[in-house]
This record gives structure tokens, C-alpha cells and sequence, in this order.
């Protein structure tokens, strides 16, 4: 069976924006943006910080049905109102199938959704808890990345679309390595992908697309073309010159 992705591409509303001069619309990328295609297993948004990948994302989250804050189709919480508008200027083309599971996983926000998840079993006293479909034990009993893991492994459960903001934030390299196998498990699955992030380990994933987002627009890119894999690369092959370069220069 071909793998089927449940969105296909997104298109800006250009049309419709009413002012380039104001947030998120004065993101650069914005005025770039024709269309992006979406790989059917594994898509990347990449660039540096305050190129708009988070907005970017949460309007693709949001429009898709997702809690700006994260969560399951099913959450429905705001602890502060603070998404943008982006998602009502944003057309997605969806796929033939829709997804039986899905996750919307945001590193700045999860201690929210863990709250929620801790409430919501407080509220209920039916079984099972909300909590055992994570792994059974607190989310906030944990540590930040064992959280997360915990997530990966217990929650996302194959047939799914799966937007993930900043992954690696609590993650060390290890885990990393381990989530790679854990995505591979899921697109094997029949899931769906679109990760934020800046770190090359997750980036490496073989079957997927890496859309890289700039000043000058988007691009799709290899890994090896990335700015992030080449100034690990640098770091790495000769750190003794770098530190020396960013020191002299500081000095």
C-alpha cells in the first residue's frame, strides 16, 4: 500500500491578508510563500530563530483541528490566549484518508497539557485514566525529556498526523537517536510528520523533505545544506578555530 499523506499541501490566502506591517504577517517567509508541499511521511520546517517556523506551524496545527496549545484532537484548554491569526489565512489541501490519531506536541507548552491531563483525571473518576494511555505515571513526575519520551512511545499510536514543535528541547542526543527509530515506527504505520526543528540529528531522517525557511524565502534543502548540519560540522571538525574566531571577535 502506498504511503498516504493526510494533508497534501498548504497555500497562502494572499488575497485575503489585510496589512504585510503587522505580526505574523511581517514574518519574511510570508511574502514568499506560494505553496508547500508536504511529504507524505516526514516534513521538516527549518531556519533561524524569527523566521516564523513555530507561527507557521501552530496556524498548520490549528487548522488541522489541533489546541493552539497542544494536545490531542480532543484537548480543548487555553491557559493564555496567544496564537496568532495565521490559520484563518491558510488553505490545506487534505489527503483521501483522515487520520484515526493525531498529536500536536509543542515544547514550550507541554507542561500545559500535562497539567490539563493531571485535571482532567482529577475530574473524572472513570477508567481508564487519561494518564495511562501516556504510560501511566505523572507527566509532571518526570523529567522534562522523560515526559516527552513517554509521549512517543505511549500516546502516538500509528494512523496519525503528528506536529511536532522543537522535539529535541528536553531530548539529549541519545534520546534523539532513539526518536528517530520511534518516527520510523510510526511512519511504518501509516503516519504522517511535520517536525520543527533545529537539530540535525532529528533532521536525519531519510525519507522525508527538509523546507528551509530564510530571509530571502523557502527552499527545500538536503540535510547536508542546512546551516544547522554545517556549523555542527564546523564545531566539530575544528573547534579550536571557531572558539578562537568568536572570542577574538568579542574581544
Amino acid at each position: 500500500m502506498l504511503h498516504q499523506p493526510y494533508i497534501k499541501h498548504l497555500e497562502l490566502k494572499t488575497e485575503e491578508i489585510p496589512s504585510y506591517n503587522y505580526y505574523p504577517f511581517n514574518l519574511p517567509i510570508l511574502k514568499s510563500i506560494d505553496r508547500i508541499q508536504f511529504h507524505p511521511k516526514v516534513t521538516y520546517l527549518v531556519g533561524e530563530n524569527g523566521m516564523g517556523k513555530s507561527t507557521l506551524l501552530e496556524a498548520i496545527a490549528v487548522a488541522i483541528g489541533f489546541n493552539p496549545e497542544g494536545g490531542t484532537f480532543n484537548f480543548n484548554f487555553s491557559t493564555y490566549d496567544s496564537h496568532s491569526e495565521l490559520e484563518q489565512y491558510i488553505k490545506l489541501a487534505k489527503g483521501v484518508f483522515r487520520p484515526e490519531d493525531g498529536f500536536f506536541l509543542r515544547a514550550e507548552t507541554f507542561y500545559n497539557v500535562a497539567s490539563n491531563i493531571e485535571q482532567l483525571d482529577q475530574e473524572s473518576l472513570s477508567v481508564p485514566r487519561v494518564i495511562d494511555s501516556y504510560g501511566g505515571v505523572s507527566l509532571h513526575e518526570q523529567s522534562h525529556g522523560e515526559s516527552f519520551f513517554a509521549t512517543f512511545l505511549n500516546r502516538f499510536n500509528g494512523n496519525g498526523l503528528y506536529i511536532l514543535d522543537e522535539p529535541e528541547a528536553a531530548l539529549s542526543p541519545l534520546r534523539q537517536l532513539s526518536m528517530l527509530t520511534r518516527i520510523h515506527e510510526l511512519v511504518n504505520q501509516q503516519s504522517q510528520f511535520v517536525i520543527a526543528t533545529h537539530s540535525p540529528i532529528i533532521m536525519a531522517y531519510p525519507d522525508s523533505k527538509i523546507i528551509e525557511l530564510t530571509d530571502e524565502g523557502i527552499n527545500e534543502v538536503s540535510l547536508e545544506e542546512t546551516n544547522h548540519y554545517s556549523i555542527m560540522k564546523q564545531f566539530f571538525n575544528d573547534k579550536e578555530r571557531l572558539l578562537h574566531h568568536l572570542f577574538q571577535h568579542e574581544e
